[in-house]
C-alpha cells in the first residue's frame, strides 16, 4: 500500500491529500483545507499534514512520496517539489479524464492549460499579476461590501442589471466598486459585474492556448465561487468555445492531488531504477 501525499500552499489556503496508488488504481485517503488567515504558512502546513496522517492512524515515515507544490519548496520534511501548474493539470485529470484542458482561477491569477489524457502540459498562458481577475481582488471586493466569501457566489446569481468593472488594472476596478456603491448599485449587480469581467478575461485567455480536443476543468478556489462558474459558462458560448467548461465540489484540491499523483509516479519510476 504505497501513500503519497501533496502539500500545496496556495496565497489564501493550504491544502493537503493523501492517496494509496497501486499501479493504475489511485485512492484518495484524506483531503483537507484551510485558510492562512495571517498565520505562518509552513507551520500551518505542517500542522495539518500531521492532523491529517493521524486521522488515517499513519506517520510521515508511512508516507514513501511527500510532494509539495505552489509555495511549498520550504517545508523541511517535503521528498520532492512540483511546479503549481504541472500539479493543477494532474489534478484536473483526475477530477476529470475526459479533460483536456485545465483553468486554474487561483488567489493571485488565472491560468489556461492544455493538457493531455495523462495530465502532461501542453501549452498554457497566464494572467497578468496586477489584473483584476483574481481571488485575491474578489476577496478584498467581497470584504469592502461587508459580505463573506462563501456569500459570493449566491448573491452573484441574484443580480438583476449587472455593470462590469474595468477589465485590467485591479486598482481602476476597485475604483469602479467604489463609484458603483455610491451609485446605489446592489451588492448582487456589483458582484454579477465582476464575475463578468473576470469570465470575459479567462474565456479569451482559453482561447489562446491552441486547439482543445475535451472538456475544459476549473481548478482552484475560484472553481467553487457558482457565480464566476456560471458566468464562465456563458463567456464560453460567447467566445464559441465548443467544449464543457466546468467545476468540481473538489476543485480546490486540484494542487494538492497533482502533487500526489506525480510524487506517486516518480517515486515509482525511482524504485524501478533501483531495483534495475
Amino acid at each position: 500500500m504505497p501513500i503519497t501525499a501533496g502539500i500545496d500552499i496556495g496565497t489564501g489556503a493550504i491544502k493537503v491529500a493523501v492517496f494509496d496508488v497501486e499501479g493504475e488504481r489511485e485512492t484518495l485517503l484524506a483531503k483537507r483545507v484551510e485558510r492562512m488567515r495571517q498565520r505562518d504558512p509552513l507551520a500551518l502546513a505542517t500542522e495539518i499534514y500531521d492532523a491529517t496522517l493521524k486521522g488515517l492512524g499513519m506517520g510521515r515515515g508511512d508516507v514513501v512520496y511527500c510532494a509539495t507544490t505552489g509555495e511549498g519548496e520550504s517545508v523541511e520534511f517535503h521528498t520532492g517539489h512540483f511546479y503549481s501548474m504541472t500539479t493543477h493539470a494532474r489534478g484536473a485529470i483526475y477530477l476529470n479524464p475526459n479533460a483536456r484542458a485545465a483553468l486554474d482561477a487561483g488567489a493571485l491569477h488565472g491560468r489556461a492549460i492544455r493538457i493531455d489524457a495523462r495530465g502532461k502540459v501542453l501549452g498554457y498562458k497566464m494572467t497578468s499579476q496586477c489584473a483584476s481577475g483574481s481571488g485575491q481582488f474578489l476577496e478584498n471586493i467581497a470584504r469592502y461590501l461587508g459580505i463573506a466569501q462563501d456569500e459570493v457566489g449566491t448573491l452573484s446569481l441574484q443580480a438583476d442589471n449587472p455593470e462590469k468593472v474595468s477589465g485590467i488594472c485591479a486598482v481602476l476596478a476597485e475604483t469602479d466598486v467604489i463609484n458603483m456603491v455610491s451609485r446605489g448599485l446592489t451588492a448582487p449587480n456589483i458582484l454579477r459585474g465582476i464575475h463578468e469581467s473576470m469570465s470575459d478575461r479567462l474565456a479569451k485567455l482559453v482561447k489562446t492556448i491552441g486547439s482543445i480536443d475535451g472538456p475544459i476543468q476549473m481548478t482552484g478556489g475560484l472553481a467553487l465561487d457558482v457565480g464566476l462558474v456560471g458566468a464562465m459558462k456563458s463567456a464560453a458560448a460567447k467566445e464559441k468555445i465548443p467544449h464543457i467548461i466546468d467545476s468540481h465540489t473538489d476543485a480546490i484540491y486540484a494542487g494538492a492531488f497533482g502533487a500526489a499523483l506525480w510524487g506517486a509516479f516518480r517515486h515509482q519510476k525511482l524504485t524501478q531504477a533501483e531495483a534495475a
